[in-house]
């Protein structure tokens, strides 16, 4: 396989303003430990959420991996992945950029290539997969606040994306573009065994390739992390989330108030939920006061 075979991936984000944002079960399942044991003369390294990560200020961008190509004028590279995804827009222009890069990208999953970052590996000439390591395929999940009509419009607006990556899937693998709309309508899980028999990856990689290294996430982003997991399956928006996380960081709380609450008030949250949320804070605010300048 020619990565000049594959479908290009749509450019445009969608017209209803929408952030593309995290699943839940990927960020809980993702070790961020996981490294590889060297790296190859020109490599790429994904191992932050794919766009910005407001947990490090940093993350996989189109802006950086495109800075690295053209330093790279051509050469071989190594794209070593270990991601929970993010960004599905900005996964789909970095796929883009590999996709019409001039010299043979080999794709190496060593932990997890979810969502966007499953997409990016597609771009890949070859894919190697470690033994325990999992690519995770999905429909767009999106925040968005509107009314019925700006749901329904973006609804409609997710469709063609969906498709697209539906074929990027199907023209990797060789595969049914149905089979794998399927596939992703199930949020499937496949582990590199399975991905090397199903065509979305060409080889299992030598487990001597990989490290668990304790020391890739400060005490401060392990917390923070933790933190946003609970967050996000209370509904709350990613921006949100990434305000309150900030406040954390600096110390200034956000604005309260009193009264009596209204109609639009947040449900409840569970003590359980609560419980975590207290554990998580504790732990976020022992790690930053050992962290210097937060």
């Amino acid at each position: 396989m020619t990565i000049k075979n594959l479908p290009a991936a749509p450019a445009d984000r969608p017209r209803v303003s929408a952030s593309s944002d995290l699943l839940p079960m990927a960020l809980e399942r993702w070790n961020p430990d996981i490294r590889a044991a060297a790296d190859d003369e020109n490599t790429i390294s994904m191992f932050d959420p794919i766009g910005y990560d407001y947990w490090s200020g940093d993350g996989v961008t189109a802006k950086r991996v495109g800075a690295v190509l053209r330093n790279l004028g051509g050469a071989d590279v190594t794209v070593n992945i270990n991601s929970p995804g993010g960004d599905m827009f900005e996964g789909l222009a970095i796929y883009n950029q590999l996709r019409e890069y001039k010299g043979k990208v080999t794709v190496q999953i060593l932990g997890l290539a979810a969502s966007a970052a499953s997409i990016i590996a597609m771009a890949g000439d070859e894919v190697r997969m470690g033994l325990g390591a999992f690519l995770m395929i999905h429909n767009c999940w999106v925040g968005i606040a509107a009314n019925r009509l700006g749901l329904r419009e973006m609804a409609d607006s997710l469709e063609p994306f969906d498709k697209a990556m539906a074929g990027i899937y199907a023209a990797h693998t060789g595969g049914d573009i149905a089979v794998m709309q399927t596939l992703m309508d199930a949020e499937s899980w496949i582990g590199g065994s399975d991905a090397v028999d199903q065509g979305f990856a060409d080889a299992l990689l030598d487990s001597a390739k990989l490290k668990e290294d304790p020391k890739a996430s400060t005490p401060q982003q392990i917390a923070a992390r933790r933190l946003d997991v609970i967050l996000a399956k209370q509904g709350m928006p990613r921006s949100e989330r990434r305000a309150m996380i900030q406040e954390l960081k600096t110390g200034t709380p956000g604005a309260t108030g009193s009264g009596t609450p209204s109609a639009t008030d947040p449900p409840a949250i569970s003590a359980s939920v609560i419980a975590d949320f207290e554990k998580a804070l504790a732990s976020f605010k022992s790690a930053a006061s050992t962290v210097p300048g937060v």
